[in-house]
């Protein structure tokens, strides 16, 4: 009796060991900055250059921490942060303007492990959302934070905190006074200003900083990130500045756990992107793992469902980036195209753009 009992604490004592192992060899990152109307034809080859080099960045920081053995949790704010530190994106230092001028930030994530989440949402000095989002999740009772409460929150756990005027960019700015011109709101980047380059700018000649709006075309400017450590756990993150020119405190799906942002270690991490009005009443990354747990789906069929069927159906624009336990990968869109990429446990990266590059 007592060498069975002794048997089954030692196998107790090994199990997590084992546990790891098996995820070693499955770790991976996948991470988004957004989808819309980006093509080959708006993009310029320095630009592209520039956003592939800035996603690649992206990938061999949180692979370095999955590497290393690192968390889930920990490589999804790695990589989210690189994207946030960059003006090319519309998150942190490349948020987009409020109709009143501002700079309004929202930001989430989830552990697949304990389904604990956090999120922050009309923040104006944290530098890093991604940051106040995991702070919120492991630092305070609540899910959600917004506005000067969240800043507070944020300046008393000891994040950095900075002055509005870090965030602001020309061609962030430009986008927002084109905005206001037509009375208008903006996913990012718009149709018109793709043709303005096109046709060449009534003010004069476009600048370098132009550029970053005007070739593009339309984009839903969001970043977003998914992981799976080599403990088997999951987690999401997505951070965004918005839509240019938005009143009266809107908030997407971004900061929104099952419309944005969600992360289930019994099916599916996942960071969407695209017009948040629809990710929010679609339930869009809720709706994913749903399918898989009650209908039995893969992560890519599930993903397609609701991407490629129930968006489309009511008129969503968008994608999403979602990663399952086993290390299996799906980043639908119904747009013409989504900046995404991928890095493997071998540390294989793949960057992609385009719509033909699937």
């Amino acid at each position: 009796m007592k060498k069975l009992l002794l048997c089954a604490l030692l196998a107790l004592m090994t199990t997590p060991t084992i546990f790891a192992q098996d995820y070693k060899d499955k770790i991976t990152l996948v991470i988004h900055g957004g989808a819309g109307t980006i093509t080959r034809q708006n993009m310029t080859p320095e630009r592209e250059k520039a956003y592939k080099e800035a996603l690649t960045m992206a990938l061999l920081k949180g692979h370095q921490v999955l590497k290393q053995g690192g968390t889930s949790l920990e490589a999804v704010e790695a990589a989210v942060r690189v994207m946030e530190d960059s003006p090319l994106f519309n998150a942190g230092k490349g948020a987009v303007f409020t109709s009143e001028g501002k700079n309004e930030m929202d930001a989430a994530v989830m552990n697949g492990k304990n389904l604990m989440a956090g999120a922050v949402a009309s923040v104006t000095t944290v530098k890093n959302p991604i940051r106040a989002a995991i702070a919120v999740m492991e630092s305070s009772p609540h899910v959600m934070m917004m506005g000067k409460g969240a800043e507070l929150f944020a300046e008393k756990q000891g994040l950095e905190i900075v002055e509005p005027s870090y965030f602001h960019t020309e061609a962030r700015y430009k986008a927002l006074e084109r905005a206001r011109k037509e009375e208008k709101v903006e996913l990012d980047h718009t149709e018109k200003e793709k043709k303005a380059v096109k046709k060449g700018s009534k003010t004069g000649a476009v600048t370098p900083q132009d550029n970053l709006i005007f070739t593009e075309g339309k984009k839903f400017g969001t970043v977003g990130c998914v992981a799976l450590d080599q403990y088997g756990n999951l987690a999401a993150g997505t951070s965004t500045g918005g839509m240019t020119n938005k009143r009266y405190g809107r908030v997407g799906d971004a900061p929104i756990i099952g419309a944005g942002t969600y992360a289930n270690n019994t099916t599916c991490a996942i960071s969407a992107t695209g017009h948040g009005e629809y990710f929010i009443r679609s339930v869009v990354a809720y709706d994913v793992s749903a399918l898989m747990e009650y209908k039995g789906l893969s992560v890519q069929q599930a993903a397609d469902e609701v991407v490629m069927k129930k968006l489309v159906e009511r008129g969503g624009e968008g994608g999403l980036i979602a990663l399952d336990r086993q290390g299996n990968i799906a980043m639908p869109f119904n747009s013409e195209g989504m900046y995404r990429g991928y890095v493997k446990a071998d540390g294989t990266i793949e960057v992609l753009i385009y719509k033909e590059e699937r």
